[in-house]
This record gives structure tokens, sequence and C-alpha cells, in this order.
């Protein structure tokens, strides 16, 4: 069910701060769109969030966020259907989210790019900070 909601997203156009299928998201409105069709409304209200995320105060929102609402899981473990959390830039917080379709492939909304599926490259692998099940996902 994860996966096929995360598919139904590619071609979504890339909106900063929107969460809305065919219309616009960003990666975070991507996972928060598969959760709303999983699960009914989210289970916190989101901010207004910039593109730099908490690289002002350094906090680890992103992360932070989906601790309190996933199942944290071992990154070595990640699987079709898990949520990865990356961190682009050494020194920097975690910004980018994604959400496993195989075990060379993710599901994410980038900049400049519709929601697509794409290879799960050496680049990203080396950038996975954290991984997340969604609740009560079969592993």
């Amino acid at each position: 069910a994860i996966l096929a909601e995360a598919r139904s997203w590619i071609g979504t156009p890339y909106r900063h701060q929107a969460s809305v299928k065919r219309v616009g998201c960003d990666c975070f409105g991507l996972v928060r769109g598969v959760w709303r069709a999983l699960y009914g409304p989210e289970p916190e209200a989101v901010p207004p969030y910039s593109r730099d995320w908490g690289s002002v105060t350094g906090k680890e929102e992103l992360m932070a966020t989906a601790q309190r609402h996933m199942i944290e899981i071992d990154p070595e473990e990640i699987a079709p259907g898990d949520v990865a959390v990356f961190r682009i830039r050494r020194g920097t917080v975690a910004k980018h989210v994604g959400i496993l379709s195989d075990a060379d492939r993710f599901i994410h909304a980038q900049e400049g790019v519709p929601v697509c599926e794409v290879t799960l490259s050496q680049w990203w692998r080396r950038r996975i900070v954290g991984a997340f099940s969604f609740p009560g996902a079969d592993r």
C-alpha cells in the first residue's frame, strides 16, 4: 500500500511546502501525503519551513519529526516502503527524504523535478543518516 500510494504521486510537480497529489509537493510533502492516504490526518500541524530547514538553528527538525511519528530503524536495514532521511552536505542538518521502492531505487521530490523514482546510487546511499518505517508497516 505504501509503494502504490507513493508511486501514484509520480509526476506531481515540485512545490516547496506543498503536499497535494498532482498539484505539488516537496520531499516532506510526499511523505505527508502518503501518511494521509494510509492513516488519515497528519499527527501534527506542520509549521512553515524554509528550504534550509534547521540549518540556521542547527536543530535536526526533520529527524525529530520522523522520530515522533514513525518507527526508527537501522539505515542498514532499510527496505521497500521505508523512509530514508538524507544529509546532503556534511556538517549540515538532514533535510531530504525519500521512500525506498526496492533495494536500489527510491521515490522522492526534488526542487526543479517532479516526484520521480530514481536509482539509489552510492552518492545517495552515502548520505542516508536515518531510516524509518511507517507505523504498522509489514517488514
